[in-house]
């Protein structure tokens, strides 16, 4: 890899414009060319990931990573990738997705999860869904039997189910089941007992201290580090194709059968193969579902991301089209984060028929108090993490904090 991510403590951010906080790193350009085998980024929510679990949270973004070259050296495509690294993030119990996702109202596990090809553009999801260990093999699912066609009688395929509908169209797909009270861990029951009892403590209280409260649990919700949101990841393989996935348990104590933005299309993630635009991107987001619903975030900075600058162009993305976007115009606090990759193919100066590369740029952006991540090419003994924060001082979402590198993928032609 080319530029590695420093930390905080490492690096001085640049001067940033208005009130966000920036960094960008150089390209190493001493390198020498080694095997292109693909690229993975990864994160474990962004929302607030306190000191004292920092090396679990950066552990399982290793081991997604590594999951994720893994198959990528095997020969896997992006699609094929980006799912490994998910099936690692949901197996975890630090992270709310899959095992030990929160539990809703009736004290239950429902999962969003979404998928997208950039090769194909094909995209799969489900929403609510109960019962089942890792919702984005589910997704993926229903991504491949759509690229096979129509059903019988010309019907098209979903690719798209909630809830029950999903689940049992999952096990007539051969995934296996799994009891939702497999699926909670100490730590998600014993946050659903503590949040109940706030709840039922605020429900005793007269009306205008009853919304104060509910506001401040709000945010306690949104920003406690038992309720971090969207794990995902994005990937570029081999041959350039890109992918991205996400996952979810969604909010905490959230009203059954709610859906988040884990599982709507142009909001959970992106995914798109250069074809007629200068760049291949991907996009995976996370933090307040309904607020990247609202502005399809996910989208809208994968289209950001064709402008020559990619650091200014997503800086720009998450201050015009989510901070101040007008359709979250009443929203004190817009909370939310994402990881994107940008690749195009390498041009040698001078040309050479026998080198062959793809110029990979990656970064990170949230409004959130932090964000975990990793990020790992196949020419790397390991994965890098970082937990990436809000400078001290700073009001989370009304700020926000932009890191990233670049990596080279280099392989001679036979």
């Amino acid at each position: 890899m080319e530029s590695l991510m420093n930390s905080a403590e490492e690096q001085q951010p640049s001067s940033p414009p208005g009130n966000s906080w920036s960094k960008q790193e150089e390209i190493n350009k001493n390198e020498t060319p080694k095997c292109v085998g693909g690229f993975v980024l990864v994160h474990a929510g962004a929302g607030y990931h306190s000191e004292s679990k920092a090396k679990e949270y950066k552990h399982v973004c290793k081991r997604a990573c590594q999951r994720a070259v893994d198959r990528l050296k095997a020969g896997a495509l992006a699609v094929e990738a980006v799912a490994a690294a998910l099936v690692e993030l949901e197996d975890s119990p630090f992270t709310n997705a899959g095992m030990g996702s929160n539990l809703n109202l009736s004290g239950e596990i429902e999962c969003d999860a979404s998928i997208m090809d950039g090769k194909s553009l094909h995209y799969g999801a489900v929403g609510a869904i109960s019962g089942i260990k890792n919702p984005v093999l589910v997704a993926n699912r229903l991504l491949s039997e759509a690229q096979k066609g129509k059903l019988s009688a010309g019907r098209i395929p979903p690719c798209f189910l909630v809830g029950r509908g999903a689940h049992d169209w999952a096990l007539g797909h051969g995934i296996p089941p799994c009891p939702s009270e497999k699926m909670a861990t100490k730590f998600s029951l014993s946050a659903y007992k503590r949040n109940k009892r706030k709840m039922e403590l605020a429900e005793k209280m007269d009306t205008g201290h009853k919304h104060a409260k509910k506001r401040r649990q709000s945010s306690e919700t949104e920003n406690g580090s038992g309720c971090l949101d969207t794990v995902g990841a994005v990937v570029v393989d081999s041959e350039g194709n890109v992918a991205a996935a996400v996952s979810s348990g969604g909010l905490a104590m959230k009203h059954p059968g709610r859906v988040g933005q884990a599982a709507h299309y142009g909001c959970g993630c992106w995914a798109e193969n250069a074809s007629n635009n200068p760049y291949s991107t991907a996009v995976s987001t996370s933090g307040c579902g309904e607020h990247l619903i609202r502005t399809m975030l996910a989208r809208e900075c994968s289209a950001a991301l064709q402008s020559e600058d990619a650091h200014k162009a997503l800086l720009e993305a998450m201050q015009n089209k989510f901070i101040s976007s007008p359709f979250l115009a009443g929203e004190d606090r817009v909370l939310g984060g994402v990881i994107v990759l940008r690749c195009c193919r390498c041009v040698e100066s001078p040309p050479s028929q026998n080198i062959q590369g793809i110029l990979v740029e990656f970064l990170w952006s949230h409004t959130t108090e932090s964000m975990c991540v990793g990020y790992m090419s196949a020419q790397d003994s390991k994965a890098k993490t970082h937990i990436s924060r809000l400078p001290p001082g700073t009001v989370p979402g009304q700020c926000l904090a932009i890191e990233g590198g670049v990596c080279r993928l280099m392989s001679v032609a036979e």
